[in-house]
């Protein structure tokens, strides 16, 4: 190429580069009255094609790798790396075990990060992007900030929202067993015993170090934490408004030392409000957020900053003013939630192909008596692709609906709205949380990946689901997903139950914190079946083979 094609090219590449830099796109209407289209919004910002793949790009990193800086709680990463490759023996290992209460089966802490519940980056860069083009040591949701020229380590948004499905990491998906709650309930019991001193003298930190652990370790006064009723569900809810009962009660609700000292007492302290983090690719369709919808307004990924930050001891002005230089990113981050796909029967479990004629004849039931608040899904039925879905029509304003499942998680919201909806942050960014009097009906896209079902995982698998609640499993065995053979139920959908449990989960150590029991309070698995499977009369609308049917179709989803 000559010189005066080269200066085109780079001519071009700039003018590329500066039209991109200067797009400037309307905020979206957060709020639950906006009008959007029946099959979702998953461009919510109308990038051009050219922009808005690498906004999905970008805003993936940001899930993947904390983007904060100024994030409340960070752990020196010198330090940590030194305590998670301590061995047997050492002072540090017994130390550090016995602070954070870690049982036998802790024989080193290189399995860590597993007992955190995060999953490893895929072998190879694709759907899921690696950091500055490598693949990272750590798990995914493991993230690394500089501060004040020192590395700390702390967890990004794929903590809680990625899994591993049959082997494979999908980003967006629930973290069946996320155990953040865990991660901060020792951290903060470890800062207690350990004094920035004896940090120093432990660690080798030097002077920046310690001044981040210091730090770290006064803000963490500041936060309220509560452990989950079981494992595979999250206590945020509680750990805000427990976070702000430790904290002053003005409009920026500064940290105070009285009030950490002395918090303020909330029934979230011993009400059960737990839910499990919800799949991203539903976001899309919905106009209010969160599983019971009580968050009426506002943008979900700045409400999600900001129960992040309260609950890792944040100042709120500082917040606002990071959040006000770095739009981009929260656009960034917005756009791939809301891009995100669901994954698709066939591409995981092709081995159990589906039964086109039973999936059709489900279409029935499902139009009979779940279509109307879960959505509709327009199909084809006919040659290579049959069952593909060809358009989505879900409510164009998201519904809420209560049909007599646990009633805790909505009930809990009561309490965040009394200490949230004063705050100068949610009025600067029309922030409104509004107890609801039910649960969201969300979209069944993906719906066989994100079992166990309902937001407090009381469901095991769809064949309980459409099982009159008083013949629905009492207890079952959860584990990790890895043979669909074995670890998972292809007719049923979901984790097998009784006769069906492997044989590993109901013997294994842990076996205890895996039995998930509906009897305890928030973990009921009452509900939704009265007027949906049933007639108004009581009696049941279909046969088990109808249900079966049903299954099926729900698998094209």
């Amino acid at each position: 190429m000559n010189r005066i094609g080269s200066l085109w090219v780079v001519l071009g590449m700039a003018w590329t580069a500066a039209v991109h830099a200067d797009i400037r796109t309307p905020e979206p209407d957060w709020s639950s009255n906006a009008q959007i289209d029946p099959s979702g919004r998953p461009n919510p910002y109308g990038w051009p094609d050219a922009v808005f793949e690498e906004k999905v790009r970008k805003g993936k990193l940001h899930a993947l790798q904390y983007p904060l800086e100024i994030t409340g709680l960070l752990v020196p990463e010198r330090q940590a790396l030194r305590v998670l490759d301590s061995k047997p023996g050492d002072p540090l290992f017994g130390l550090m075990k016995s602070i954070l209460s870690l049982g036998s089966e802790f024989k080193d802490f290189k399995g860590f990060w597993k007992w955190l519940g995060l999953h490893d980056y895929p072998e190879v860069e694709g759907e899921i992007p690696f950091p500055k083009g490598v693949r990272p040591e750590q798990p995914m949701g493991v993230s690394l900030i500089e501060r004040n020229g020192v590395r700390g380590v702390t967890l990004s948004c794929a903590a809680c929202h990625s899994a591993s499905l049959f082997g494979r990491p999908v980003l967006g998906l629930t973290n069946r067993f996320p155990r953040a709650n865990s991660f901060f309930i020792h951290g903060k019991q470890a800062t207690r015993w350990i004094s920035p001193e004896l940090f120093r003298s432990m660690t080798g930190a030097n002077r920046k170090e310690v001044r981040m652990y210091a730090e770290t370790r006064e803000r963490i006064d500041s936060v309220g934490l509560k452990m989950p009723e079981t494992l595979g569900l999250d206590t945020s809810l509680a750990q805000v408004a427990l976070s702000l009962a430790r904290r002053a009660e003005t409009p920026w609700a500064e940290r105070d030392p009285v009030s950490a000292a002395r918090p303020r007492p909330n029934p979230l302290e011993t009400e059960v409000a737990d839910s499990k983090p919800a799949p991203w690719w539903t976001v899309k369709y919905k106009t209010r957020w969160l599983s019971d919808g009580s968050v009426i307004s506002g943008n979900p990924i700045f409400t999600n900053f900001l129960w992040n930050e309260i609950g890792r001891g944040a100042d709120l002005p500082e917040l606002v003013d990071w959040m006000e230089q770095n739009r981009e990113i929260i656009e960034d981050l917005t756009t791939a939630v809301f891009a995100t796909r669901s994954p698709k029967w066939e591409e995981f479990l092709a081995a159990y192909p589906i039964e086109t004629e039973r999936a059709r004849r489900g279409e029935r039931m499902y139009r009979e008596s779940c279509a109307g608040c879960h959505g509709h899904y327009d199909k084809s039925w006919q040659g290579p692709n049959a069952g593909s879905t060809v358009g989505i029509r879900y409510p164009t304003r998201t519904k809420v609906k209560d049909v007599g499942t646990d009633p805790g998680r909505r009930q809990g919201m009561r309490e965040l709205a009394r200490a949230l909806n004063p705050l100068r942050f949610s009025q600067q960014y029309d922030i409104v949380i509004e107890e609801q009097a039910g649960y969201v009906p969300p979209p069944l896209d993906g719906i066989f990946a994100r079992f166990p079902y309902f937001h407090n995982n009381s469901i095991p698998n769809l064949c309980a689901l459409m099982t009159p609640p008083s013949s629905r499993p009492r207890t079952y065995y959860s584990g990790e997903v890895k043979d669909p053979s074995r670890d998972f139920d292809p007719e049923c959908v979901g984790y097998p139950v009784g006769s069906k449990t492997p044989v590993a989960w109901r013997t294994a150590r842990d076996s205890k914190e895996h039995l998930f029991d509906t009897t305890r309070p928030g973990l009921s698995n009452e509900g939704h079946y009265r007027k949906i499977f049933t007639r108004e009369d009581g009696s049941e609308k279909f046969t088990p083979s109808e249900k079966r049917d049903l299954i099926e179709f729900l698998k094209t989803l």
